[in-house]
């Protein structure tokens, strides 16, 4: 179906509303069952008030026969029509003559789809292509998981739509036994199911000063999941991994062409074999208890837990066993903090989440009545469960927050704090979270070039009155 906009217009004497009986004619013409009748489809209409014009928003197969379905309008006026888009498919296609972006690689999502379905859930779109967009801090309250409709989304590429009849995952590399696994055969395997917090690496990139460049997250790039698979080490004790194996490599359906590299690639990232093999990585294919969403990787995914989620590798096809450290784009060009230090040039992995928590409530800049006030928020940290979270109210020392619900070891951990403002006028609420490892959210990360990792102290100004 195409998507057109009809323009009819008529002199004031010939407006078909004068006439009952031509007036009721044209409604039930325009009715919605006779226009499924007809293959077409009305998505909108409106009447430019006092100008005797209408403008229609159709879908139909074809402009020839919506010109047939539309004749009777030609009885009272003229009768113009225009091919359209709509305004996700223009951003995703990149302007308004653009054509929408083709994968070569796989099968894809027609990405004006995968972005309109992101706005319809509420997310909030940075990039249209790849697919972006983060949680808006209200979708996060009150709940353990976040729903999969709200769930933030991290692309690179464009989004693969794997036929899950024909799909296979690939165990090879260092091996004893080579594996070739189809869903069924997934499903028939030992299953564990894990609640995992994933955060972008980048999440609240755009509070660095001085500005870098990258995605402009936010604090939303976070969401809590209930994720259900097989036990990473389940395929790789039926494989039978070799001595001599020291990483284990995750490939993805997606990628494509990358600047400044000389032919297309894909998404891999690897870990190291005792990284891997501690048990808790996942090949996840449900997610809150439904199968994978397919922005979320369906029909299969990495789930690497307390990690940056750049190691939760989507669409997963390949995993293979090599014997020397992996220099992939994803894995040694980018998800680095790089600082420069007494002049020299300092570089570390970007690993585990670091020790953070936001304030869910109150929202920003919103009014308060003076008294009693609850302050609640979320807390997580890759490196251990959280200790506690503390509330300072404007200069006032901390107060330690109440934990709300059991501690996780992969998710977050919800907090809260009643406290009473009095004095009205503006007043700034921050929260820091500290783990059971002993880590502090410091007031203000340390900036770095790729802008990773900024869990410096959330704060949240709002109004007493």
């Amino acid at each position: 179906m195409a998507l057109y906009v009809v323009r009819h217009q008529h002199a004031p004497d010939r407006c078909p509303a004068q006439d009952p009986a031509m007036g009721a004619m044209l409604l039930n013409h325009l009715s919605r069952p006779n226009v499924r009748q007809h293959g077409i489809n009305v998505q909108g209409e409106a009447v430019v008030q006092g100008e005797h014009t209408l403008y229609l928003i159709v879908d139909a197969t074809d402009e020839g026969r919506l010109r047939e379905f539309m004749q009777p309008f030609l009885m009272a006026g003229s009768l113009d029509i225009y091919p359209a888009s709509t305004c996700a498919r223009v951003v995703t296609s990149g302007g308004c003559a653009a054509p929408l972006p083709v994968s070569d690689l796989v099968p894809a999502l027609d990405p004006e789809d995968a972005c309109q379905r992101a706005i319809d859930s509420g997310l909030v779109v940075h990039r249209a292509h790849p697919l972006n967009c983060e949680t808006s801090i209200p979708a996060l309250i009150g709940g353990a998981i976040v729903p999969n409709p709200h769930f933030y989304v991290r692309n690179h590429f464009q989004i693969p739509d794997l036929d899950p009849a024909t799909f296979r995952l690939s165990v090879g590399g260092l091996v004893e036994r080579r594996l070739q696994l189809n869903l069924h055969d997934l499903h028939n395997l030992r299953s564990q199911t894990l609640t995992v917090t994933l955060e972008c690496a980048g999440n609240g990139r755009t509070l660095f000063n001085p500005p870098i460049a990258g995605e402009k997250w936010n604090l939303g790039a976070v969401s809590t999941a209930e994720w259900t698979g097989v036990p990473l080490g389940e395929i790789l004790d039926r494989a039978g991994v070799k001595p001599s194996a020291r990483e284990v490599l995750f490939r993805g359906a997606d990628g494509g062409p990358m600047e400044g590299l000389p032919a297309p690639i894909r998404f891999e990232r690897s870990l190291q074999l005792d990284q891997a093999g501690n048990g808790e990585v996942l090949l996840a294919y449900a997610m809150n208890g439904e199968p994978l969403p397919i922005e979320h990787g369906f029909p299969l995914r990495v789930i690497v837990p307390s990690w940056y989620a750049v190691a939760s590798v989507k669409w997963l096809t390949e995993i293979e066993l090599i014997d020397q450290p992996f220099h992939g784009h994803y894995q040694t060009d980018k998800y680095w903090y790089e600082w420069t230090r007494d002049g020299q040039s300092v570089r570390e992995p970007v690993t585990l989440q670091r020790v953070r928590a936001l304030i869910t409530e109150p929202a920003p800049d919103q009014e308060i009545p003076a008294g009693e006030v609850a302050v609640r928020g979320v807390a997580w940290s890759g490196a251990a469960p959280i200790g506690r979270v503390e509330v300072s109210v404007g200069s006032g020392g901390w107060q330690t927050a109440r934990l709300l619900n059991e501690r996780k070891r992969h998710g977050w951990q919800w907090w809260e704090l009643i406290t009473h403002l009095t004095t009205p006028g503006p007043v700034t609420l921050s929260a820091r979270a500290t783990d059971l490892a002993g880590r502090t959210q410091p007031a203000l990360a340390e900036w770095n070039r790729l802008g990773y990792g900024n869990n410096s102290i959330h704060q949240v100004p709002v109004r007493v009155v």
